[in-house]
């Protein structure tokens, strides 16, 4: 199958995708989809954007992490992860949003290649990192979905418009506890993620990773607080959305932030 076929069923599949399961949302019970629709379609998506992924990320020169091929794998991870998830909680509405990002994503990295080499001769412990790292940001920007939705169904139910899609969603509580799940695997993930990088790492200065490093410290601080937050006092409601959104746009800015610096701006 050519490269331009299997980008255009990619996004089709995902776009297609993010239409299911929005339609399982806004539409009367007896007129919704199945479940497994949106989920197969997104599944599909996934599989053919790996075999995507593997023709311009992997190469003979070493693993290509320009700067929208590592956005276009860390969409693919946040992805895969969503699906599989999926297969135990009730997280795939979160597809509304982050299937069409993935296509959008998809077609940015065929449009716009870039080039930064990870040697394959780097050390394992740097490629950990990498992996670790790429986990951490694709729960967090779960967590994130997670929080703008439970921030929309925490408006519908103050403002007793309890009706619409409101009602297919899990309850507030639940929807909460899913929240602070990611939340808490994100953050050890994230741990783990500065902990390699300050073990593998060996002068970040250099390699002109101090900025990412500062700002993923920060990230960690403002998910580690609410954490404590919630553990200690209870926090919930907006408080924690407030926090998650505050930590994901830190993180987002230290992962592909200072990327998007370095080598669209300042070209190293």
């Amino acid at each position: 199958m050519s490269g331009p076929i299997t980008l255009a069923l990619i996004i089709l599949l995902y776009l297609g995708s993010g239409v299911a399961i929005a339609l399982r949302l806004f539409l009367e019970t007896d007129r919704r989809p199945p479940r497994a629709l949106g989920l197969g379609l997104g599944t599909a998506g996934v599989l053919l954007q790996a075999l995507l992924l593997y023709r311009t990320v992997i190469t003979a020169a070493g693993i290509n992490l320009g700067f929208f091929n590592a956005v276009s794998l860390a969409a693919w991870t946040i992805l895969v992860v969503l699906l599989l998830s999926s297969l135990t909680k009730p997280v795939e509405n979160l597809g509304i949003a982050l299937f069409p990002t993935g296509a959008l994503m998809v077609w940015l990295e065929s449009r716009f290649p870039t080039v930064h080499f990870l040697s394959q001769s780097a050390a394992w412990g740097l490629k950990l990192h990498v992996l670790v790292s790429l986990l951490a940001y694709s729960l967090l920007t779960l967590a994130s979905v997670q929080a703008v939705l439970l921030a929309i169904q925490d408006h519908h139910l103050h403002a007793r418009h309890p009706g619409g899609f409101i009602r297919t969603l899990p309850p507030l509580q639940t929807m909460e506890s899913l929240l602070f799940e990611m939340i808490g695997a994100g953050f050890v993930l994230l741990t783990l993620s500065l902990l390699s990088g300050f073990l593998f790492l060996e002068d970040m200065f250099a390699q002109h990773l101090a900025h990412k490093t500062v700002l993923s410290v920060l990230g960690w601080i403002v998910f580690g607080t609410l954490l404590l937050g919630r553990f200690r006092a209870g926090w919930r409601g907006r408080t924690a959305i407030m926090w998650t959104l505050s930590g994901f746009v830190v993180l987002m800015l230290a992962y592909f932030g200072s990327k998007a610096v370095l080598e669209l701006i300042l070209e190293r």
